[in-house]
């Protein structure tokens, strides 16, 4: 199963994501909160990132989502430090944090591979389109 880790400037924000999304999930997906500095303040830790990653990944890819830009910046540092192998299952979601991360927790969860779970992570940016 595609794993999934969340990377936020709060931890708060990361686990609350994480516990939202597995209330949706099978209890067998992998997900991991990257969130926060390792003080408890706020920012990102690519190290943090790069862990995370090694600890969603059960050998099928794992989707990292994220909530603005500079966790995104963390989250291609991190994945520039991977081996090539590992680099080559992994992918950032250009998503929502929230509802991009519920939708790929439930496609994760139906046993889809990387390329799905990331679509459906993306297609949530639509999700909240008023007309």
């Amino acid at each position: 199963m595609v794993g999934i880790v969340i990377v936020s400037h709060s931890g708060k924000v990361a686990q609350g994501v994480k516990e939202i999304a597995m209330q949706m999930a099978d209890e067998k997906l992998k997900m991991v909160a990257a969130g926060g500095l390792g003080d408890g303040s706020i920012g990102t830790d690519a190290a943090a990132v790069y862990n995370a990653v090694m600890e969603a990944d059960s050998g099928e890819g794992v989707l990292v989502t994220a909530d603005l830009g500079s966790a995104v910046l963390s989250a291609e540092t991190a994945l520039s430090m991977l081996g090539e192998k590992l680099k080559s299952r992994v992918a950032i979601a250009d998503a929502p944090v929230v509802e991009g991360t519920i939708a790929a927790a439930v496609t994760a969860s139906s046993g889809a591979p990387l390329a799905d779970v990331k679509a459906a992570a993306e297609e949530a940016r639509d999700a909240r389109k008023l007309e």
